[in-house]
């Protein structure tokens, strides 16, 4: 993001503009924008903004919001550089793990009885929003065992806002690829086919090759995989496929019956509205280029 330039193109005098990054006025013009879009930006749902945390504890969490997977998540606004913001947000985040109820309660008042029964407390989230990060926060984020986004902002001329993720963890310790792939395996075992095994731990080696910053996050319903936000949502094998919901479109696909389905406005696990139906490897490489897709859309 900072060495990105962006250009208007003016078709009738054939040339560009180079359209100037800059930071907001102040860090509460970052936060408004955010608020009023959270879901669309980040995937998750706005509670309250400014949440006071009582006498004792004494502070105020800039934004509070529950994910797409059910996870609570606190959002921390900074306009520029903040060595602080991780600290504060790793505190407000204690604070929250100690409020389960009270933090329910909140769901439950602003989204209902359903959403307050599916918190996901295993793994609550902080996203710190900023103007920039330096190389110590990176390094203190990937420290932690708690699942912590940092994220970079700029304002583009009058209109057009970027988000670009600096570094992103997911909570609990990490382990090697190839273990990860293991213990796919190993949960499906006795289950489903053999077949069917390969073909969940293909798919999951997949997703998590499309870069660094994919963190999977795991629900009785679905695996999904996260780039800030879900763009890929794995539903436990059946007898003879293994469903995935992608963040594309469905519009912009030739859809294939048998193969690629539109699910928008249907039930079902997990996120996107697109369902790619794969029953052998050769379906996990025509997928290819629809996963790289909903990748880059998140």
């Amino acid at each position: 993001m900072v060495g990105l330039k962006l250009f208007r193109t003016d078709a009738t005098k054939s040339g560009v503009t180079e359209v100037t990054p800059r930071l907001a006025e102040a860090e509460a013009d970052v936060q408004g924008l955010v608020e009023a879009n959270m879901e669309t930006l980040l995937g998750v749902r706005f509670l309250a903004s400014e949440y006071g945390t009582g006498p004792v504890h004494g502070g105020r969490i800039d934004s509070l919001g529950l994910d797409e997977n059910g996870s609570p998540v606190i959002v921390e606004y900074k306009r520029g550089v903040d060595a602080g913001v991780i600290n504060q947000g790793l505190f407000y985040l204690s604070w929250l793990v100690d409020h389960r109820a009270e933090f329910e309660h909140l769901v439950r008042d602003r989204l209902g009885v359903t959403a307050a029964s599916q918190v996901r407390w295993s793994g609550p989230r902080l996203i710190c929003i900023a103007g920039d990060f330096t190389r110590y926060d990176v390094h203190a984020v990937r420290e932690h065992r708690r699942s912590i986004d940092l994220v970079r902002y700029r304002l583009f001329g009058s209109d057009l806002l970027g988000l670009e993720t600096v570094a992103s963890v997911s909570g609990g310790t990490r382990v090697a690829r190839q273990a990860r792939r293991q213990a796919v395996a190993r949960a499906a075992v006795g289950v489903q086919a053999a077949s069917m095994v390969e073909l969940a731990s293909a798919v999951d080696e997949a997703l998590l090759g499309l870069g660094d910053g994919v963190n999977r996050v795991e629900r009785k319903q679905y695996r999904a995989y996260q780039r800030l936000r879900n763009f890929a949502c794995v539903c436990p094998p059946q007898r003879s496929k293994l469903l995935v919901y992608l963040k594309v479109d469905p519009k912009d696909v030739d859809l294939v019956p048998g193969f690629t389905r539109d699910v928008s406005g249907l039930g079902h696990h997990g996120t996107g509205d697109l369902e790619v139906q794969l029953r052998t490897p050769r379906d996990v490489e025509r997928a290819q280029d629809l996963f790289r897709a909903s990748y880059a859309a998140a």
